[in-house]
């Protein structure tokens, strides 16, 4: 908001500040918006790119100093790999192909908050949103409100923390949505769909048994990689990246998992993925589909387009300031949130309109752009795009300088 005065000299910046701290526009209303218009733009896309579209669920955190700022505290950071001072969100976007945006979001409120009523009322947290919930809980509630809404989409995937919970998986398969979520290589699964029961008493001696048992015994995912055949693994091509063709190796097979509260273990689809790179990282996800449902390829390319939810996250917060404010209350979190949602999908569909003109328009490209035509002249502006013209002539030769050694080497 500083920055914005500074540009406009008949700006005021008590202004600004009263608008994304106190003023009482409807940011829900902006977020339904902008949901819808992402939605219809990469449905259109989609018929391009013949494609599906998923819906991403992912949480992110704000490194914060102080303690006033709402929802604030030493919590896992994501972005640093370590418990730290900060607050976290849980967020939604819808992605094909390249082509992501972030459509909604949710503050977490640790419980040390929930807990707190007076830090609450100071920070303007309304009473609904006083209640502890956890992130897939969170997360549950984003994907029911924009089903609600009309957002189209073809899948829902997230990364371990998602993919663990039982609370989302059942709920996603009561609301009849597909999903293929990651899952950490501890998890256990049973070959055999397991009986589920509580035991006979054995004997007349101790307790009646009142727990219930599976029948056949579990294994980890980490243990199960260990027994899958060499002829058993698929190399699949994903996409064209800048370092030439990606290519998987994937594995899939059916599994069941059993979260020992059921009567009975639920039927998944379990892929396997990893890069030929040897010391690549295995990702492990489930699915409630069929195993036949979707080829290897299919399923791998499901896992595989987190990677461009990630690089919205980089995106929002090197290129719009997603982590850099300075207010402390509910109202303020949200305000700036719906306004950096929106600039991240304004700059999407400037990606989109003109990848045909400009196929290696950046993220960064179309933001410093799109500022130059604002408050700069043409003098300006031209001298940019000369040095945009000539960055991706150079990225052009770096990307077909790595698929032709790609190519020659798998000819050899």
């Amino acid at each position: 908001m500083e920055r914005i005065a500074e540009e406009n000299p008949k700006s005021e910046y008590r202004a600004y500040q009263h608008f994304i701290s106190n003023s009482n526009w409807d940011c829900e209303g902006l977020q339904k918006s902008l949901a819808l218009d992402c939605s219809e733009l990469l449905f259109l896309h989609k018929v391009k790119s013949k494609k599906p579209t998923g819906y991403i669920i992912d949480e992110s955190g704000h490194l914060k100093k102080g303690k006033k700022s709402v929802g604030v505290s030493r919590q896992y950071a994501g972005i640093i790999g370590k418990v730290d001072n900060c607050q976290i969100g849980v967020y939604s976007s819808l992605v094909n192909e390249k082509y992501t945006s972030i459509i909604n979001e949710r503050l977490f409120l640790p419980e040390k908050w929930t807990k707190d009523n007076r830090a609450c009322e100071q920070s303007g947290i309304p009473k609904p949103f006083q209640k502890y919930k956890t992130k897939p809980a969170l997360a549950v509630e984003m994907i029911k409100q924009d089903i609600a809404r009309g957002v189209k989409f073809d899948w829902i995937g997230g990364d371990g923390l998602y993919g663990h919970s039982t609370e989302l998986c059942h709920a996603l398969d009561d609301l009849g949505q597909f999903f293929v979520l990651d899952v950490h290589k501890s998890e256990t699964i049973y070959l055999e769909e397991p009986e589920i029961s509580i035991p006979k008493k054995q004997g007349k001696r101790g307790r009646k048994p009142t727990k219930l048992k599976a029948d056949k015994a579990s294994i980890s995912l980490a243990e199960l990689i260990k027994n899958v055949a060499v002829n058993e693994w698929r190399i699949e091509y994903i996409r064209d990246s800048t370092k030439g063709k990606l290519h998987l190796y994937v594995y899939k097979t059916t599994v069941w998992t059993w979260d020992k509260k059921e009567a009975k273990a639920r039927k998944r689809t379990l892929i396997i993925s990893k890069k030929k790179d040897k010391k690549a990282k295995i990702k492990y996800s489930f699915s409630n589909a069929e195993e036949q449902a979707y080829t290897h390829q299919e399923y791998a390319y499901f896992v595989a387009q987190r990677y461009w939810v990630e690089r919205s996250f980089d995106n929002a917060k090197n290129e719009l300031a997603m982590s850099d404010f300075q207010t402390r209350k509910w109202k303020a979190w949200h305000h700036h949130h719906s306004l950096m949602l929106l600039a991240s999908l304004f700059i999407m569909k400037q990606q989109i309109d003109n990848q045909e003109e400009v196929p290696l328009l950046s993220f960064r490209d179309a933001r410093i752009l799109i500022i130059l035509q604002v408050f700069g002249t043409q003098e300006e502006i031209d001298l940019r795009l000369k040095q945009m013209e000539k960055r991706h002539e150079k990225r052009k030769y770096d990307i077909e300088r790595c698929f032709k050694k790609q190519k020659k080497i798998n000819n050899v």
